[in-house]
């Protein structure tokens, strides 16, 4: 398991570094001092886990987490502040540690870190063929922003996305937030076999289908599960039937 260790503290990255040492299967793949440093070193290292302080120069650690493009690594927060926990797990970190970070805490943190790890990568003979590297996995974890409110949201888990303006409204779990992108950035990074564009203004998760009905002008009408309505344009209702019929 590859670690980044980010945090504005010399000591505070040496304490973990000898921790992590107890840990045979936990390579330091680098650290960083602040937020830019880290948002260059993910681009670069592809860590498996991000050990990640809050407080530091510049960006905070949610700031840095906001502005990561793709999917982000598992996220374990080490901060001397407990005043941040509810929103460290709105973004679904692992964990969250308090300085000075206990051996003990650690353990358990990077144990959740491995079961995450091993359930991304576990076969599955019913997964269709991995997409290309420049298309988003079901799978990936992306960090979601809307104002104060931020989540961690594995693909799968997303059944719509649709146009509000120049923003893209995300429907997952109960909540509707709006990220600055447009759909057809979005597009351009999802899996097409997943995620059908159905019109201009909307694409749906494909194994959030429910139900499926003709509509008018041999259009089709789909309700997702969970809730939620779209009808499929002429255009794209011919190739919905080319691309999934028998």
């Amino acid at each position: 398991m590859n670690v980044l260790v980010v945090d504005d503290s010399r000591l505070a990255r040496q304490e973990l570094r000898r921790l992590l040492q107890r840990h045979p299967d936990v390579t330091v793949v680098g650290e960083a001092a602040n937020a830019d440093e880290a948002q260059l070193r993910l681009a670069e290292l592809q860590p498996d886990l991000l050990l990640l302080d809050i407080h530091m120069p510049g960006r905070s650690g949610f700031e840095l987490l906001a502005d990561l493009e793709g999917a982000a690594p598992q996220v374990v927060f080490t901060t001397a502040f407990d005043q941040y926990a509810v929103q460290a797990f709105e973004v679904n970190a692992l964990d969250y540690l308090l300085k000075p970070v206990d051996e003990q805490r650690l353990a358990a943190a990077l144990a959740k870190a491995r079961a995450a790890l091993q359930a991304d990568h576990a076969p599955d003979a019913t997964e269709p063929a991995a997409p290309s590297r420049e298309l988003l996995r079901e799978t990936d974890q992306v960090f979601v922003k809307d104002g104060e409110r931020c989540w961690f949201v594995r693909l799968q888990d997303v059944r719509l996305l649709e146009v509000a303006d120049n923003y893209t409204r995300l429907h997952f779990h109960d909540v509707r937030p709006l990220i600055p992108r447009t759909l057809q950035q979005l597009e351009a990074r999802l899996d097409p076999a997943v995620f059908f564009r159905v019109n201009r203004q909307q694409i749906i998760n494909l194994k959030w289908v429910e139900h499926i009905e003709p509509w008018f002008s041999s259009t089709l009408k789909i309700r997702l599960r969970g809730g939620g309505e779209v009808e499929v344009s002429r255009q794209q209702s011919t190739r919905f039937r080319e691309a999934l019929s028998f």
